[in-house]
């Protein structure tokens, strides 16, 4: 099948619950310029009723950074996708994928698959209370609701309503049996299904999730869709987004570390500010864990940082510590002060 793609071809991290928090996708930046980096789901009711301004807290050096929202009130979502926009957000993301019991018994998420055109009501709702775009990140069915007519009435419906990008996991999700975890590997990925939405729809632009672990998988998923969304993958191994700019956008002259080393001097900045802040260290040190993943030391570096990160008054001096694991030579040794200047925050800092 050969689409032709009216979109500029698009590379994200997906938003992950308890991983992409905002001192991740700082640290991610670093490594791409051009990944489009998601916030973790936020529930509408606690930016509404809770700490809105440690929830919608995030670096200016994340940009181009979405937030997605979980709710299923029309008039909440357009309210906060308002605050989104206000705080800076490059787009607000309605979330109906997560298969979780607490998602579902919120009325929000994949079981909203189930009520397409209170999506659409949802969607029309945010899309006429901002400037900025408002996609969709839904599964390709729910339980028994799996069909491709299905899928395709519900993508019509948000159409119509005025969505022009969805995400599309290309598993559906079982609600009953299931948890979230084994719903992201059990139900069998249906590229076709995404395939055929982007012939159906030329005019739209669809990001295919699920089941990608290689730049040159995804470099292969450009010749059906307009976009690519990795999960874990870029978690568990973030070194790989290096090579996003230059791999699969042809940037041969971006500003990103050649050395993992380099990487994390240039992180230390923001390391010390938000410390000095009252961040606890360890959340900040937990997203570096997979930095070195297959290289000689990696072990050392992880057992180290999990062990002394979360000690009380842990700073700095624990990464310098970490780093012994995985140094070759006394050239790469980190400076105690990095020259590096600091990024500007959005909003006020507060610990997480």
């Amino acid at each position: 099948m050969n689409v032709i793609r009216l979109f500029e071809q698009s590379f994200s991290v997906a938003p992950m619950l308890d991983m992409t928090d905002r001192h991740c996708r700082a640290f991610l930046r670093l490594l791409s310029k051009r990944t489009r980096l998601y916030t973790e789901m936020m529930v509408t009711g606690s930016l509404i009723h809770g700490d809105r301004d440690r929830f919608l807290l995030f670096d200016s050096s994340e940009h181009p950074v979405a937030i997605q929202l979980g709710g299923s009130d029309p008039q909440q979502l357009a309210l906060c996708a308002g605050y989104a926009e206000e705080r800076g957000y490059d787009e607000v993301n309605l979330n109906v994928g997560c298969p979780s019991d607490r998602v579902k018994n919120g009325s929000f998420g994949a079981c909203l698959m189930a009520k397409p055109e209170l999506v659409a009501e949802c969607v029309g709702a945010m899309i006429a209370a901002v400037n900025i775009p408002v996609t969709v990140k839904t599964r390709i069915g729910i339980d028994d609701l799996d069909s491709y007519e299905a899928l395709q009435r519900f993508i019509q419906l948000n159409i119509d309503a005025g969505c022009e990008h969805f995400i599309i996991h290309a598993r559906k999700a079982w609600l009953q049996g299931l948890s979230p975890k084994q719903n992201r590997t059990v139900p069998p990925l249906h590229y076709d299904r995404v395939y055929q939405l982007k012939a159906d729809f030329p005019d739209i632009k669809f990001s295919l999730n699920g089941g990608i672990t290689s730049l040159a998988q995804a470099e292969e998923q450009y010749r059906y869709v307009d976009g690519v969304m990795v999960g874990r993958q870029a978690y568990h191994d973030p070194w790989i987004l290096t090579e996003v700019d230059r791999q699969l956008f042809g940037e041969e002259d971006t500003d990103i570390p050649q050395t993992r080393l380099e990487a994390i001097e240039r992180f230390m900045p923001y390391i010390e500010r938000e410390l000095s802040s009252g961040v606890f260290l360890r959340h900040m040190t937990r997203h570096m864990l997979q930095l070195f993943h297959g290289q000689a030391g990696a072990k050392g570096w992880r057992r180290y940082l999990s062990e002394h990160g979360p000690r009380k008054g842990a700073g700095i001096e624990v990464i310098e510590q970490a780093l012994k694991f995985v140094e070759q030579d006394d050239s790469t040794s980190l400076p105690a002060t990095s020259a590096f200047p600091l990024p500007h925050a959005v909003g006020e800092s507060a610990s997480l």
